[in-house]
């Protein structure tokens, strides 16, 4: 999602994760094994802090933060302080769960609080009033990528900018 908005705008794309696993040099679940929850939290804070000094900075850039970064009390005074736009990407809890595995299939990469549907659905309900109070949220459930694309850009009134190449011509 974050990356089909990043191109829609031509702005750039960082998943916070990967940012935390080229800090700590390690997989967001090799932290989670080897070190916990609560080291992984101060290591995604301390990445979240950075990014945000970046878009203070005036970085155009759309940054998809984790499930539990914007419920940790800390990442989440960061964010109301930022006064950036913050979107809750909603969905049937069903489909979340679909997604979620089929990104893990896919990039061969270990979700650590993954486990079953059940505990996924706890998970959210234990989460969800956090994600709500996100300033925009947007049901995404059943949609393509590109519709909510164009969904969160029109609701935070985003415009794409042109990019120009060495010889001047607008991309």
């Amino acid at each position: 999602m974050g990356r089909a908005l990043g191109h829609r705008l031509n702005w750039l794309f960082e998943d916070l994760d990967d940012r935390v696993e080229r800090q700590e040099g390690r997989s967001v679940a090799e932290i989670f094994r080897d070190f916990g929850e609560t080291q992984f939290r101060r290591a995604e804070g301390a990445a979240l802090k950075q990014v945000l000094e970046e878009l203070h900075g005036g970085v155009r850039k759309i940054v998809a933060l984790g499930g539990g970064a914007f419920v940790t009390e800390g990442n989440a005074a960061l964010l109301d302080a930022a006064r950036i736009p913050v979107v809750f990407l909603d969905a049937p809890v069903e489909e979340l769960w679909r997604r979620c595995t089929e990104e893990a299939d896919s990039d061969s990469r270990e979700r650590p609080l993954l486990q079953t549907l059940e505990q996924f659905r706890a998970l959210y309900r234990s989460r969800r009033k956090g994600y709500m109070r996100a300033p925009v949220k947007v049901e995404t459930g059943g949609r393509s990528v590109e519709a909510i694309a164009s969904d969160i850009a029109e609701k935070l009134g985003l415009k794409k900018i042109e990019m120009r190449t060495e010889a001047g011509e607008v991309e």
